[in-house]
């Protein structure tokens, strides 16, 4: 790759029992940030996850939802979409958003980050296609109203087989999900792991 590229994992929306082994294992292997995304969990259960996870870990872990569970850990972050699209009031820590077209990048100036989906076909969503044409993808605007550049994520049917495409496009970084944390035991999630890692090796 020519550039350093900023490397992401999505938890699945539910809890997977071995969850604490990998998000340790995908930290450990280099990646920078986890973001923890289950929709359907309850604040003992989020509680319980973080506490299972080696402080170590916590300043790369961002929160998309239980915002308050930020007053008992040292967490790096949150992230904003649809279902949560606000940050905690006097919240000032650092926070990235969903994005699913150029145009609301324009209002993403504060973020440290955003991601923009789906780029590729999904794989953790039935039916949820690529929003984007390639064409679009290898030059595009990340300048927000503000004037201050945005540094953009690709996310949505990222596999290890899409990430030489991926690097000839104007992205500061990816976001894993299915390909790599939708799986069913911790051997299938240590090869998605091993794909992954042999396959930045070689670009």
């Amino acid at each position: 790759m020519d550039k350093p590229q900023f490397k992401i994992a999505f938890t699945t929306e539910e809890i997977a029992d071995f969850e604490p082994n990998m998000i340790a294992e995908i930290l450990d292997h280099g990646w920078d940030m986890i973001h923890i995304r289950h929709p359907r969990a309850s604040f003992r259960d989020m509680r319980n996850l973080i506490e299972s996870i080696p402080m170590r870990y916590h300043s790369r872990l961002r929160l998309h939802g239980h915002f308050e569970l930020l007053n008992s850990f040292n967490l790096g972050g949150i992230h904003l979409n649809r279902r949560c699209p606000l940050p905690p009031a006097n919240y000032r820590g650092p926070y990235s958003r969903s994005c699913h077209s150029f145009g609301e990048l324009k209002e993403c100036g504060d973020c440290d980050y955003v991601t923009l989906s789906p780029i590729f076909d999904s794989i953790s969503k039935n039916g949820y296609k690529s929003g984007f044409e390639k064409k679009q993808l290898f030059k595009f605007d990340k300048t927000a109203s503000s004037d201050v550049t945005i540094k953009v994520i690709a996310l949505g049917g990222i596999t290890p087989e899409r990430l030489p495409a991926l690097s000839d496009m104007d992205f500061d970084g990816f976001a894993a999900l299915g390909a790599l944390t939708g799986a069913s035991d911790l051997e299938e999630f240590r090869k998605n792991l091993r794909s992954f890692t042999q396959t930045l090796n070689n670009i």
